[in-house]
């Protein structure tokens, strides 16, 4: 899209100079957390409980409450510990410039896509993207395929970013089954219905989970949402608890508090990025639209706050008398309309594993202390927390990435598969962690069995505590001899 790839040269060349200065490369530095309860190990790899990892020479802390899995996430994660930022005057340094390369640059990927087109039940339209190596025929995975599948869920605005055609890149090389989620509308998904997907309406999603269900019985389900795609994901998993089918889950570079995330708003750049975006994928439907949306002030906003109230706020034309009174007249509007879309509403009801995967200078999600829940992470044994000093908005890059992309970077390489060497660690670390719970579950499982057996053979030769046929045998003695 010309229009994109112009806006994106323009906010790199206005904030390359000054991103340069600001983050040159990891520096040790004051914890700006105080002490949020970061959880060390002990030396013999348990927890004792919570305390702060040093700021210095530490470049990833995990937070999290202490508990037998994140004992064992410790010890077997080794990826949660090896993190190695990019250093010196190099532009993976610059949290800015790898993000906006993460979200806009193109990547001429060797995977391809097989689309499903779902029909939901209001006659409403998503799509589950199937990636597929580019020599594998586009055909559809057998259903009696046991291999996992991992439902990856892009960021709320329908951009299909790099980070994400790399994690399906990896998760194929894995032996997993990636299917990307398309909200209404989002990556080429007709509009079927006036109706779209609100910002945590998990609806949708759940149908979606259940056609996945139905395709692949045998094989485990994990999720991985990017960015503001984790507020759909975490309204999912509070809404369906323990019957989200899903085995675990990770949040890269997630927006928490989402509300005072569009009311803050983004710096300009990034924000007029992400509204021209939006406006451009809305424009073919402007004429549908325009029945029950007033069209002229949503392609007239000029911040993310205004175009979700008016998509979601702001009453039509044609609905009653009161056709004018928008959210902004009417703030209760807004308020109850977060109220149904806070991602954190009933977090209290997810009952999988979830790791967060953050950075302290993400410029997207905003400063680490008002916006990252850490009362959550230290006393929700469900959720995990990795906090980077470094890495920027879904980027991340490490040196061994640089090395492996060569001297210029993947900008300059000719196609993707000179990328293909250098995996990217917040990758690694997802699909470890997956690993990690998945053999922890397994592992308790295999326990619970162990002890069950256990109590039904029984032991010893004492009347109250032999088998059946041990009383037996006693019984037949004691009848004989009298």
């Amino acid at each position: 899209m010309l229009e994109w790839l112009v806006a994106s040269c323009v906010v790199i060349l206005a904030f390359f100079t000054w991103q340069c200065c600001k983050y040159p490369g990891p520096e040790p530095q004051a914890d700006p957390l105080g002490n949020p309860g970061r959880c060390a190990p002990d030396r013999d790899g348990s927890f004792s409980g919570c305390s702060v990892f040093p700021s210095e020479g530490r470049a990833v802390a995990l937070v999290c409450k202490p508990s037998a899995l994140a004992n064992y996430l410790l010890k077997h994660c080794r990826t949660f510990t090896n993190y190695s930022p990019c250093v010196g005057w190099t532009w993976r340094a610059s949290a800015f410039l790898q993000s906006v390369y993460e979200m806009c640059w193109p990547c001429h990927s060797a995977v391809q896509f097989v689309r499903d087109n779902l029909q939901l039940s209001d006659d409403g339209l998503v799509a589950l993207d199937w990636a597929v190596p580019c020599y594998q025929k586009r055909r559809r995975t057998s259903s009696h395929s046991t291999s996992p599948v991992l439902l990856i869920i892009p960021n709320s605005f329908g951009r299909i970013t790099r980070n994400v055609i790399k994690l399906c890149e990896m998760a194929l090389s894995h032996g997993y089954l990636p299917a990307v989620f398309n909200r209404r509308s989002h990556n080429g998904t007709p509009l079927t219905t006036l109706k779209l997907q609100q910002f945590g309406d998990p609806s949708d999603l759940r149908e979606a989970v259940r056609y996945i269900r139905y395709r692949q019985p045998a094989g485990k389900l994990y999720a991985v949402s990017e960015s503001t795609g984790s507020g759909l994901l975490l309204s999912y998993l509070g809404e369906c608890g323990s019957s989200s089918y899903v085995t675990a889950a990770v949040c890269l570079s997630p927006v928490f508090r989402c509300q005072s995330w569009f009311e803050k708003g983004l710096c300009w750049p990034l924000q007029w990025m992400l509204v021209l975006y939006q406006k451009i994928c809305l424009s073919r439907y402007r004429t549908a639209l325009g029945e029950t949306l007033q069209t002229d002030t949503l392609f007239s906003s000029c911040s993310l706050r205004g175009l979700e109230e008016t998509l979601f706020c702001q009453r039509g034309r044609s609905s009653s008398a009161t056709a004018g009174a928008t959210c902004s007249t009417s703030f209760g509007s807004w308020d109850a309309y977060w109220e149904r879309n806070e991602p954190l509403r009933d977090v209290d009801e997810v009952a999988i594993p979830v790791l967060s995967i953050c950075a302290r200078d993400d410029l997207v999600r905003g400063e680490t202390q008002s916006t990252i829940p850490l009362e959550l992470f230290e006393t929700n044994p469900h959720f995990f927390l990795l906090l980077m000093d470094h890495g920027g908005h879904c980027g991340f890059s490490t040196q061994s990435e640089e090395r492996a992309s060569g001297s210029f970077g993947p900008v300059g390489a000719s196609n993707c598969r000179t990328e293909s060497h250098g995996a990217k660690w917040s990758h690694t670390a997802l699909l470890e962690f997956f690993r990690a719970t998945t053999d922890f579950f397994n592992a308790e499982e295999r326990a619970k069995q162990l002890a069950a057996r256990r109590r039904g053979l029984g032991g010893g030769f004492s009347w109250k505590g032999a088998p059946p046929s041990q009383h037996q045998f006693i019984q037949t003695c004691a009848s004989m001899f009298p």
